[in-house]
């Protein structure tokens, strides 16, 4: 046994195989989407077995998409919650149903909850065409049917198309669990990567605060050889991402619909902006994130900076309206990335002009070097190669008496790179993030955030 050997060697390895299951932990997504008071949150709360979601006879007191924890027969999976869905829905309404075409995009199996009473709608068949383009497995419940004499009213559903419509009463628990049956059977037992295209273009995310030019450096962007608008599978379909070269490579461009073309119909809705800018967080790889160089950095210039890197997507900061910034404006600028942009020194800079064209081009090298750092992977005898200069270097200080002492370390994923270090004892904070600052030095991991998770293991036998 060596000095530091707290953990046998077959210990390491279950560890180690620990780690490397964890990401088949994850659990499978469902979502539960359909019109306005057909019974979603009533049927999440009876799939529950709680009353979680809020549950009112008025249509549309869901907005957001809400996600909870579930488990049927022993298989737990996330079920997300949705705002009703108006195909010709305006401004409010429209933010909602555009949250149900995200939770789509990001589900792994939908729950389609249509009302029996009611029959087919126009929003019904609106929802089909949009369940039909996202190829994804879909399961059809058929609520309000609370007894025998209604059953019938059900088999109607047939003609969505759908397969079988599963006869249910969410308000009284009737047909719940053989519809829940058939839900797992849609599940994969492990989700899909989310939004993954292997080999396509990367997909690109153009994010901010209002007003700091996304518009104009979207449309120069759209307009340097445009090349096609595709109906992805698993986006948000109405309107599309869109293909676009940038420095001579191809991007896919998120399509943040809600920033771009509809600010109007937002004005006064700030929270449904943030998920609209959430929602295009979680489905890229990179975000480009603008901000208004001509002015001073704001508070929310630096939520949105912290969102992406607790997202964990790699990071570009595109400082626009650089031909609207004199000398002076500049000098106080260096200042301010200084005091209030420390913590995202990792990320590179572009300073931009969106509107003369000025620099757009080299957004696509920061992009790639961005990217590059973000799928970054050190082996694991590297990995503790450098843990251990590190230690040996600079030890952790005493704690009570005691020295808490890096045993062993892994990479548990890339995209972003998250490292687990086994110890002795908890680390100080401070030591978290000077190990943090170490790897950066030595791997670079340009652009992309670093995790560090710590599991302490206390010597066994001693109390």
């Amino acid at each position: 046994m060596t000095e530091n050997s707290d953990f046998s060697t077959a210990e390491f390895a279950d560890f180690e195989a620990e780690v490397a299951s964890e990401e088949l932990l994850m659990k499978p997504v469902l979502a539960v989407v359909g019109r306005p008071n057909v019974g979603k949150s009533t049927l999440v709360n009876r799939i529950l077995g709680r009353r979680e979601a809020v549950v009112q006879d008025t249509p549309g007191v869901t907005r957001d998409r809400v996600s909870y924890d579930a488990n049927w027969n022993g298989r737990e999976f996330v079920v997300v919650d949705t705002g009703g869905w108006v195909s010709d829905a305006k401004g409010l309404a429209h933010q909602i149903a555009e949250q149900a075409e995200l939770a789509i995009g990001a589900a792994d199996a939908v729950l389609f909850v249509v009302d029996s009473q009611v029959g087919i709608t126009d929003e019904d068949e609106a929802v089909v065409r949009v369940l039909r383009r996202s190829k994804k497995p879909v399961v059809l419940a058929a609520n309000k049917v609370d007894d025998q004499r209604t059953e019938a009213e059900a088999t109607s559903m047939w003609n969505l198309g759908l397969g079988q419509p599963w006869a249910i009463s969410a308000i009284h628990g009737r047909g719940t669990g053989d519809l829940l049956d058939a839900v797992l059977e849609a599940l994969p037992e492990a989700p899909q990567e989310r939004y993954s295209e292997v080999g396509g273009p990367r997909r690109v995310a153009i994010v901010g605060k209002p007003n700091v030019g996304k518009s104009s450096l979207l449309n120069k962007l759209s307009g340097q050889q445009r090349a096609v608008v595709s109906d992805m599978s698993g986006t948000t379909v109405d309107p599309v991402d869109e293909l676009c070269e940038v420095g001579g490579q191809m991007y896919r461009l998120i399509d943040t619909a809600g920033i771009r073309k509809r600010v109007k119909e937002a004005s006064g809705h700030e929270y449904y902006a943030s998920l609209r800018t959430q929602g295009a967080i979680e489905r890229a790889e990179v975000c480009v994130v603008v901000i208004d160089a001509s002015e001073p950095l704001t508070e929310q210039d630096l939520r949105i900076l912290s969102n992406v890197e607790d997202t964990g997507k790699a990071l570009v900061i595109a400082f626009n309206k650089w031909d609207l910034t004199d000398e002076e404006r500049r000098k106080y600028l260096d200042r301010e990335i200084e005091r209030d942009l420390v913590a995202f020194r990792w990320a590179p800079t572009v300073n931009i002009s969106a509107l003369t064209g000025r620099n757009v081009d080299k957004l696509s090298k920061a992009v790639e070097e961005a990217l590059a750092g973000w799928e970054t992977r050190i082996s694991t005898g590297k990995l503790n190669a450098f843990l251990g200069r590190v230690a040996a270097a600079h030890p952790h200080p005493l704690r009570g008496g005691k020295q808490p002492r890096i045993l062993f370390g892994t990479q548990a994923q890339n995209c972003p790179p998250t490292f687990v270090l086994f110890t002795s004892g908890q680390l100080d904070q401070g030591y978290e993030r000077f190990v943090e600052r170490r790897l950066r030095e030595d791997f670079g991991f340009t652009g992309s955030p670093v995790h560090v998770e710590v599991r302490a293991r206390e010597k066994r036998g001693k109390k």
